[in-house]
């Protein structure tokens, strides 16, 4: 793992990651509460537009999807921490470097935050699609990561992406599962809306307050 500014890219190599609970033992051996609830938002077709059906490969690329950014800062003032998973196998595949995908993802935390919100990490799997690692989404590695790391109670947080592969990674992790779109992609998703302003109005005003109280400040 090798941190670049405010986010990480995940280095190509595996690690297995149980799953985090709501519960676990601390080093002393005593229960203790995860203490943030979090959003985990996909990033291209949720926060950006695809050019195509590939991802941006240069900052220049990077447009933003109306009202995302927006509603990154929402979610921040509703208390949740913002995180951003993502699989971009265009690295390994020579699309892209990593240097190119350190540059697009500096790029997305500025232009959200011109809207006042804030990332606070970004996740990304660089292995092949096929490479059978535990990080790349459908697996819930990246979550399970982010959420040992910040003290994420994924019982009680969300995932929101537009492919059944990012539901799927969200309900490995056992967080709630929004999908976003046009609605043409058949999803096990808890919820379907069209985009991510819609997704964090939801959170905000109807599933949110009905979660306990967080174990601690966000």
């Amino acid at each position: 793992m090798q941190k670049h500014g405010t986010y990480y890219v995940l280095r190509l190599y595996s690690i297995s990651f149980p799953l985090v609970r709501l519960r676990e033992k601390n080093p002393k051996g005593s229960d203790y509460f995860m203490e943030h609830r979090a959003v985990f938002l996909d990033r291209d077709g949720v926060l950006n537009r695809s050019i195509g059906k590939r991802p941006p490969n240069t900052p220049e690329e990077l447009e933003m999807l109306p009202g995302a950014a927006k509603a990154v800062k929402e979610l921040n003032d509703a208390g949740f921490k913002v995180f951003v998973v993502t699989n971009q196998g265009g690295v390994a595949l020579g699309y892209m470097t990593k240097e190119d995908l350190e540059a697009i993802h500096a790029r997305l935390q500025e232009e959200v935050a011109r809207e006042g919100g804030v990332i606070h990490e970004i996740a990304a799997c660089t292995h092949r699609p096929w490479a059978k690692c535990n990080c790349r989404k459908p697996k819930p590695g990246m979550l399970i990561q982010l959420a040992r790391r910040h003290k994420i109670d994924l019982e009680n947080s969300f995932m929101v992406g537009d492919r059944e592969m990012d539901i799927l990674a969200g309900q490995g992790a056992g967080t709630t599962t929004i999908l976003v779109g046009d609605g043409e992609e058949e999803t096990t998703a808890d919820y379907a809306v069209a985009d991510l302003a819609e997704a964090a109005r939801l959170i905000i005003e109807q599933l949110g307050p009905q979660l306990p109280p967080q174990g601690g400040k966000s």
